[in-house]
């Protein structure tokens, strides 16, 4: 019981500020998609003059990406304040803003709107700031990701449609943005040990909605036996890609 407890202490303890997944080297591994996200904004941001990117998290991705050119006006906006602090050390301008909108910016301000895992996609607000032939691309969370974590935990769940490329393909549409590119992808998730599992949930709130350690417990014994016996807990993340470019 001691390695379990120790386990998920050290899960429960790391600092949630931020979208670095560093920590779970080692510990956890995630299939990336085919496209290359970083390599494709960084192309993007080279050869436009404005750039918004939308719920940053800590910035990092991007600023990554915007580090070998950087257009001449690179904002961003963050909804959640810590989240926002650790942003504005990586990206010049970052400005707190609620995910599913409005944005604090003009119409027509942007040749390129960005958004890698957004909450929730603000299409009319997308297309509200994008100038008449500026691009939108995105990396999105797809519909029944880690689906298998999900259900090892709550039991089976229903998928919504929500996080569907169909969904995604009308309501950018329907904004009045043509789409030009969407790639869905399935790729293998695996946790080494069971605080990988305790911070995940933690990070990623969405998976187990309402997460705690103490709520819990029985099934993260559950969890960390099936680690223990098979030496790694596999399921599937679900990903699209989406560009789109205002008409």
């Amino acid at each position: 019981m001691g390695i379990f407890e120790d386990l998920v202490a050290e899960g429960a303890a790391v600092p949630l500020e931020g979208w670095d997944f560093s920590w779970f080297a080692g510990r956890a591994t995630e299939e990336r998609p085919p496209w290359g996200y970083a390599s494709l904004i960084a192309s993007k941001l080279a050869a436009v003059e404005s750039a918004l990117d939308l719920q940053t998290g800590g910035g990092e991705v991007t600023a990554s990406a915007a580090a070998a050119v950087q257009p001449p006006l690179l904002a961003a906006t963050e909804s959640w304040p810590p989240n926002a602090l650790v942003a504005s050390r990586n990206l010049p301008l970052v400005v707190l803003a609620p995910d599913d909108g409005p944005l604090p910016f003009r119409s027509g301000a942007f040749d390129l709107v960005i958004s890698r895992h957004p909450v929730v996609t603000p299409w009319a607000e997308v297309a509200r700031v994008l100038r008449s032939g500026g691009t939108y691309l995105s990396q999105q969370i797809g519909a029944g990701t880690n689906r298998g974590l999900t259900d090892f935990m709550m039991g089976p769940q229903p998928v919504s449609d929500a996080r569907s490329t169909t969904r995604a393909q009308e309501e950018a549409e329907a904004a009045g943005l043509e789409v030009l590119r969407l790639e869905p992808a399935e790729l293998r998730v695996a946790f080494f040990d069971v605080g990988a599992v305790v911070h995940f949930l933690r990070k990623v709130l969405w998976t187990v909605p309402g997460f705690t350690v103490e709520a819990y417990r029985d099934r993260l014994l559950d969890m960390h036996a099936h680690i223990q016996e098979h030496g790694e807990f596999v399921c599937a993340s679900t990903r699209f890609l989406i560009e789109a470019r205002k008409r």
